[in-house]
Formats: C-alpha cells, structure tokens, sequence
C-alpha cells in the first residue's frame, strides 16, 4: 500500500497534477471574469481574484517544501490555532450573507473556516497515524470524537452548514479507510443519518403536509411536547431494531446481541435530536434550499429560482457553447450568485457539454493522481493525508455536479479553482501543495 516506488523516476512534482490545477485555475479565471463583466462589482472581484492568485500559489509552494511530517509532530498545535481562528471569528467577524464567518482587513476577506477544512483533515490524518494500532477501539473514537465535535460545534454557531457538510463525509471517509471497526462505523453513520434527515423530512411534511392523511394526525404531531418525542422516538427505534434483528435471526441465522441494539437505538436517538438541533437553527434561506431540492417546480419565482434558472443556462449552452462573454442567461442576470455558487451553469451556458466534460476531466486527472501519490507515500500520515483530501475535492466535486442536475440540495459550496473566493482558492492550492509534498518525499527526499 505504501512505498511502492519501483519504476518510479525521482520527481520532485507530479506534473499531471501540476497541468491539471493550471487548466482549472485558467478556466475559473475567464469564467467568473465573464460571469461579472459588465456588473458594478466587476472591478473590486477581479481585483480580489487576481491578489488572491499569487497568494494561492504561495500557499502551494509552501505545502509542497515544507515537511508535511511536522504536522504528525505537532497536529495538537494545529488544533489549537482552528479553535483560536474559530473562536476569534465570532467575537471579531463581520456578518455576511447570514453568517458570522469572514474577518475584513481593508478591503478584503477571509473566511477561516475555508482554512479550517484542510487543517482539519491533517490533524485527523495526523491523530489516525499515530494510532494504528488503537484505531478500532472505542476510547481511540471518543477521542477523535472530543477533538472533533468543538469544531463543528463553533462552525455551526457561525452558523456555516456548507463547511460541515463538506468536512464531515471527508472525515467518515477517512475514518473508514483509517480501518475503524465497523460497528463503531456503523454507529457514526447512524448517528449522521438521522441528524441529517430530520431536517429534509420535517420540511417534507411542511411542503406535503398529507402524507400524515389528515390534519388531526398532522395536530397532534406538532402539539406533541418536547419530553413525549424522546420516548416515542426512542420506543420507535427500538421496536424496528428488534424487528430488524428478529429477521435476520430467522432467515440468515446472524444473532445480534441486545447490548449492541441498545448502543445503536441510542446512537439514533442522539442523530434524531441532533438532527432537532439543526432543524431548529437553519436559517430561512438554507430551509428554502432544502424546499427548492424536494420540491423544484413547486415555487419556480422563488425557492427554486436559482436552480431552475442554472439549470436553463446551463441546457442552453448545448454542446459547444455560446461563447466567453456571450452567455445571455448569466449577462442579462437571470442566474443568481453567477461567480460563486453557480458558476459551473455559467461554464457549461459558454462552454456547452465539451467544456463542462473538459473541466469534469481535470477533476478527475486530479482525484485520479492522489490516489496514485497516496499509494506510493513513505509513511502512514502520507497515505491518510492524502486520502482525506481526496475525500474533500471528491465531495466538493460531486456537490457542484450533483446540485445541477438537482440530486442534492444546493448547499452554497464553492467548485474549487473555478469559483471566485479567495479564501476557498488559498486553502485549495495548500492541500494540493501537501500532497505535492507528500510526493516529493516519497522516497524519503528531504
């Protein structure tokens, strides 16, 4: 798995990699400089991306030289400073767009969480790599779990949704690579179902409100107090255990032991009521997101406006495109936050099907060579280092493409390298610089 270096020239870059970000960086720089041409903000954004270049390159080249290895050594340190940024976030932030997330220095922005995302797939890969022999038991995973939970815990006090749906799948995904038993696995995704769906089906039944049949029904459910819904919901979850273990009793022969019903019962119920918590503290934009995803063409001038209006750019782009600069969906404004959320329907509106594939490609070229540095690193925290950040830009990537052919909400994730953000733009190109620099020392270069 690691080391494999036969046949392997002594490298000090992965050029693929290399073309590939330059491609991307290349084509999100003419896409947002036509999603804003002609805009009052035309100036001030371009502006902002071009200074955020160099200093994305920077933080690539400083990934890439400096010793990855250190963070092994020093991963709590790391740990420290995303808490101190997080915390400092909210007591000095400014509020935009709804959350409490940016700091401003004169004319400019940072979004630490963006950062955050990177730095905490490191101290992850770094606390995994020092225990790979502990990963499977509990007390390892309660661990992780206090290093974790505060984190998510002030991002979502910002309230920033996007930076944990982005970070948490990529930190499963590291976790089960990593080799964590797979009960305890089995618990976790448990666990992030259920807080992940309460918030989808409640708005559900406000969208369809009879599938409850009848109001009476649809009454009593929403009269129900806060201390009547534990035990309902506990005793449910129970009951379907029990059930589920019954049947697998008596048709496959498999026996599953009541205390492990009992763990995955409670694992659910704490999902449910993190699922309460989060349903309780969604903003009323990102409740209009998750109506527009179920419901697309039920409110097309409102929740699902910015879809349905992608969507059109993006189909009438055809094959070929129309052209940089001559987009008229994105041009005449019919398509919202054009250089950020959805900058992929102004790409595919000028550049058709070929440019989208073209640009779906150099994702893949990406996702495909960090695979293969990942095979051939020299230690443990290499290999999960690199797995976790292609856990990261596979999610980033799927969300982008998957929200415009409508099979996830739209979450406000940015596509790395093509939308406009710096913050985004800076982090990206430091993880890329670190798996570069777990490249670079594969064979044990210094």
């Amino acid at each position: 798995m690691l080391n494999n270096n036969s046949g392997i020239k002594t490298r000090k870059l992965d050029w693929p990699m290399i073309y590939a970000l330059i491609g991307l960086c290349v084509m999100g720089f003419f896409t947002i400089l036509s999603a804003v041409s002609g805009t009052k903000e035309m100036v001030s954004i371009m502006r902002t991306h071009i200074i955020a270049l160099p200093v994305a390159i920077s933080a690539f080249v400083f990934g890439w030289l400096f010793n990855y290895q250190i963070y092994a050594e020093h991963y709590k340190k790391l740990y420290a400073f995303v808490i101190f940024l997080l915390v400092a976030v909210l007591a000095f932030g400014i509020v935009a767009r709804g959350s409490h997330s940016w700091f401003r220095f004169g004319g400019f922005s940072f979004q630490p969480a963006e950062l955050c995302r990177i730095a905490l797939i490191v101290i992850t890969a770094a606390f995994l790599a020092a225990r790979p022999r502990q990963i499977k038991s509990f007390k390892t995973l309660a661990i992780f779990g206090a290093f974790i939970l505060p984190v998510f815990a002030l991002i979502m006090m910002q309230p920033d949704f996007s930076s944990i749906v982005v970070t948490a799948p990529a930190l499963l995904i590291l976790l089960f690579v990593a080799g964590v038993n797979i009960y305890y696995f089995v618990l976790i995704i448990a666990f992030v179902l259920m807080a992940g769906i309460f918030p989808i089906l409640w708005t559900y039944i406000g969208l369809y409100p009879e599938v409850l049949d009848n109001s009476v029904i649809l009454g009593w459910v929403n009269s129900l107090s806060f201390d009547i819904i534990p035990c309902l919901i506990f005793s449910g979850v129970i009951l379907a255990l029990f059930i589920i273990g019954w049947f697998m009793l008596k048709y496959f022969r498999i026996f599953v032991p009541f205390s492990l019903t009992m763990v995955l019962a409670f694992s659910m119920v704490a999902g449910f009521f993190g699922g309460y918590f989060v349903n309780k503290h969604i903003k009323s934009y990102q409740r209009k997101r998750i109506e527009a995803f179920l419901a697309p063409t039920a409110d097309p001038k409102g929740a699902s406006y910015n879809v349905l209006q992608a969507q059109i750019a993006m189909g009438s782009g055809g094959v070929l495109g129309k052209g940089f600069f001559s987009g008229t969906q994105s041009r005449l404004g019919f398509v919202p936050e054009r250089h950020t959320d959805f900058i992929l329907a102004i790409l595919g509106e000028e550049r058709g099907l070929i440019g989208t594939l073209f640009v779906l490609g150099l994702y893949i070229l990406i996702l495909w060579r960090i695979v293969f540095i990942a095979q051939n690193s020299s230690d443990l925290f290499g290999y999960l280092l690199c797995v976790g950040i292609f856990a990261i830009f596979f999610v980033y990537m799927a969300f982008n493409f998957g929200m415009l052919i409508g099979i996830v909400p739209v979450a406000g994730i940015p596509l790395p390298f093509i939308s406009y953000g710096g913050s985004n733009l800076v982090s990206s190109m430091w993880a890329m610089g670190l798996v570069e620099g777990v490249y670079f020392r594969r064979l044990s270069l210094i």
